[in-house]
């Protein structure tokens, strides 16, 4: 073939090759902490491509986040994944991260066990007795988590078993003792004599009639008594007597816990600030609900939960839960990491005689409450 038409051809096939564009290539990626995932971005076909009428294709992309289910315990994971994956191309002033597109936002950390409401824990200035006033405020916030957690709690069931051996001190009779009175939730010397037998019996073995003793108490049909039904809650928990059953020992703590809210509450509200008659029920059943949302007994596990369980019962005396929520701070359970604030926990429960080994650390001078104002 002559030169002439070699050129000719050259120049033909040249002419019908396409020239790629210098297009910008986009990775999508849903991360966690253990975890990736490459998502397959939306893809459009020249003149042919369709789109919403919004201006949004329904790509398999928007399809997935828009049917996720953003529930009060995912709800941090699912914006926190998609604050990753963006479209990026920074000089366009149409180009927008993922999250935007798919209307996805960063939230705080939250349980579904835990008011949204719950109300910061103010310190009283140029008082005489600051304590007072901030300690009823956390018995404030203990009848709230109480009246939530109730929420999500079913009534519980009346225990069987009362024709038992050992159940024969018992009487139709009210909580007052004379008949036609409601039966409530504040102990009478009927009812403590009963609690400290079945507790007698528990610590001599007879882990049987004690638990049915304690379930009679508990009954919510009963005489409803939140001692006693936290104390029949536990027994359902760890199987004292009975067959294990966690989720209704979970019931039983809860009601507990609001039966004894409901004391605190009118206690408040008459000017009180020390606590009323139901403080240590209502405290008691705090901390054991808080175990429960840490280990996941009757519950899932749920450390923002328990964390603020802990805490609440923390700041109304109770040692074992100073330990707790300290831990949570130290490790980052349900919280950031802050080691003074576990600090301060710590300190508390020595001072309140609960010393635990190794924790000499917790005297440095740079954990003195003077040097730092611990979070709440």
């Amino acid at each position: 073939m002559p030169l002439k038409d070699l050129l000719k051809k050259k120049e033909k096939v040249e002419a019908e090759t396409p020239v790629e564009e210098d297009v910008p290539k986009f990775t999508f990626m849903r991360t966690d902490t253990h975890t990736q995932e490459i998502i397959t971005p939306p893809t459009f076909y020249g003149d042919n491509a369709q789109s919403s009428t919004d201006g949004h294709s329904d790509s398999r992309t928007a399809r997935l986040f828009k049917s996720r289910l953003r529930s009060t315990s995912v709800a941090s994971n699912a914006s926190g994944s998609s604050r990753t994956s963006q479209m990026s191309k920074p000089d366009s002033p149409k180009t927008k991260r993922l999250s935007q597109r798919l209307h996805l936002r960063r939230s705080e950390v939250s349980s579904a066990s835990v008011p949204d409401d719950l109300p910061a824990i103010q310190v009283p200035d140029d008082s005489q007795d600051p304590g007072a006033g901030v300690e009823s405020q956390w018995e404030k916030r203990a009848t709230m988590l109480a009246r939530k957690n109730e929420e999500s709690q079913s009534r519980p069931t009346t225990p069987v078993g009362r024709s038992a051996a050992g159940l024969e001190s018992f009487h139709d009779m009210s909580i007052s003792g004379s008949p036609g009175k409601e039966k409530g939730v504040v102990s009478t010397k009927y009812v403590d004599d009963n609690i400290q037998e079945a507790i007698r019996l528990h610590e001599a073995g007879q882990l049987e009639t004690s638990t049915r003793m304690f379930g009679r108490l508990a009954d919510p049909n009963g005489e409803n008594n939140a001692l006693s039904q936290v104390l029949y809650g536990l027994s359902l928990r760890h199987g004292w007597g009975c067959s294990p059953d966690p989720a209704e020992a979970v019931k039983y703590l809860s009601a507990a816990a609001s039966n004894a809210a409901s004391i605190e509450d009118l206690a408040l509200q008459a000017g009180l600030k020390k606590g009323g008659a139901a403080k240590g029920e209502l405290v008691l059943a705090i901390f054991e609900l808080a175990n429960c949302f840490r280990h996941g007994w009757g519950v899932q596990v749920d450390k923002v939960a328990a964390k603020q369980y802990y805490e609440t019962a923390a700041n109304l005396g109770d040692t074992d839960a100073m330990n707790e929520v300290a831990w949570c701070y130290l490790e980052g359970f349900g919280c950031k990491k802050d080691k003074f604030a576990a600090a301060k926990y710590y300190r508390l429960a020595e001072e309140g005689g609960s010393k635990t080994l190794g924790n000499s650390w917790i005297w440095k001078d740079k954990y003195n409450p003077s040097n730092n104002t611990p979070k709440k």
